[in-house]
C-alpha cells in the first residue's frame, strides 16, 4: 500500500513540475496533457455538431444541401475558435502572455504561411458568398466535376472518371469558374452538324426535333430548337439546341445519345453527311512548254 502511495506521489510531482514559465503562467506536463485531451474532444464535438446541424436539423428546412454544408462548416469553425480560447482559460494560461507568440505566428503567416492563409480566407469567402456549393457541377482551370466538400484549405471535386481532385480554395477566387448549376439546373446543350447540299432543310429540322423529343433526358420546356447556321464550303450547317437537367454531370452521354439518334434518323431518310470536296482544274499545257 505504501508503495502505491509513493508511486502516486512521485507521479503527481512529475506531472506538476513546471516545464515552461511565461510571466505568471506555468506550463506543467499535466496542463499540456490536459490541453491535448480537451483539444481532441473539441475537434470531435465540432465535427459532430457540423454533422448534426447539416444532416439532422437543417435537413428539415427547405435549404439545399450546399447551404446546409456551408452553415455546418461555419458553425464548426466558430466552435473550434471559441472552444480553443475557453480551453486555454480553463487551463490557467494567461492569454496576455501569448502576445509575443502571437506576433511571431503573425510574421510566420505573413511570410512562410501566406499560401495557407490565402486558401483559408478564400474558403471563408466561398462559404459566405457561395459561388460554389456541394453538389454543383463546376469547371475551374482544367478541372471539371462535381463539388463534394468545401474544406478550410481546399475543395474536393470528383470528375466523371471518379477521380477526386483537391483544388485550393484560392483557385475559385482568382480564376474564372464555370458553375453549371449556380442559378438553375437547366442547361442548354448545342450539337452542331452538317448535311450534304441537296438535302431538304425543313426535313432536317423536323428530324432533329424528333430526335430531341424522343430522348428522355431532353426537356420539353423550354422546347428544343434547330438553327440553320450557314451555307458551308462542303454542306449546310445546322445546330440542335436542347435543354436538360438530368445529365449535367454526364453531358458527354447526352451529346452521344443525340448523335446516335441523329445518325439513325438521317440514314433512314436518306440524308447524307458531307465530306470535304475540292475541285481540281487541269489545264492543257502548250506544246512548246518545257518543265
Amino acid at each position: 500500500m505504501e508503495s502505491v502511495q509513493r508511486f502516486i506521489t512521485i507521479a503527481r510531482d512529475v506531472l506538476n513540475t513546471p516545464l515552461v514559465k511565461t510571466g505568471s503562467t506555468q506550463l506543467t506536463l499535466w496542463s499540456i496533457l490536459y490541453l491535448i485531451v480537451l483539444f481532441f474532444i473539441l475537434l470531435f464535438v465540432a465535427k459532430k455538431v457540423r454533422f448534426w446541424l447539416a444532416n439532422r436539423i437543417l435537413v428539415r428546412s427547405n435549404l439545399d444541401p450546399g447551404v446546409r454544408e456551408s452553415v455546418g462548416s461555419i458553425a464548426r469553425y466558430l466552435i473550434i475558435v471559441i472552444g480553443f480560447f475557453v480551453i486555454l482559460q480553463t487551463a490557467g494560461i494567461d492569454l496576455t502572455a501569448l502576445s509575443i507568440l502571437a506576433g511571431a505566428v503573425g510574421i510566420g503567416v505573413g511570410f512562410g504561411l501566406q499560401n495557407i492563409a490565402n486558401n483559408f480566407i478564400s474558403g471563408l469567402i466561398i462559404l459566405f458568398e457561395r459561388p460554389i456549393k456541394a453538389g454543383d457541377r463546376i469547371e475551374v482551370g482544367k478541372v471539371e466535376g462535381e463539388v463534394i466538400s468545401i474544406g478550410a484549405r481546399a475543395t474536393t471535386v470528383v470528375t466523371n472518371d471518379n477521380i477526386s481532385v483537391i483544388v485550393p480554395n484560392s483557385s475559385f477566387i482568382s480564376q474564372d469558374v464555370v458553375n453549371w448549376s449556380y442559378t438553375d439546373r437547366k442547361v442548354r446543350f448545342k450539337i452542331g452538324l452538317s448535311v450534304a447540299y441537296g438535302s431538304d432543310p425543313r426535313l432536317v429540322e423536323r428530324l432533329l426535333l424528333e430526335v430531341a423529343g424522343e430522348n428522355p433526358d431532353v426537356l420539353g420546356e423550354p422546347e428544343p430548337g434547330v438553327r440553320f447556321l450557314e451555307f458551308g464550303d462542303n454542306g449546310l450547317h445546322f445546330e440542335l439546341r436542347a435543354w436538360s437537367t438530368s445529365l449535367l454531370h454526364k453531358k458527354g452521354k447526352l451529346i452521344s445519345d443525340l448523335n446516335f439518334g441523329i445518325h439513325e434518323k438521317f440514314a433512314a431518310h436518306g440524308i447524307e453527311f458531307p465530306f470535304p470536296q475540292r475541285d481540281i482544274h487541269v489545264r492543257t499545257l502548250p506544246p512548246d512548254w518545257r518543265g
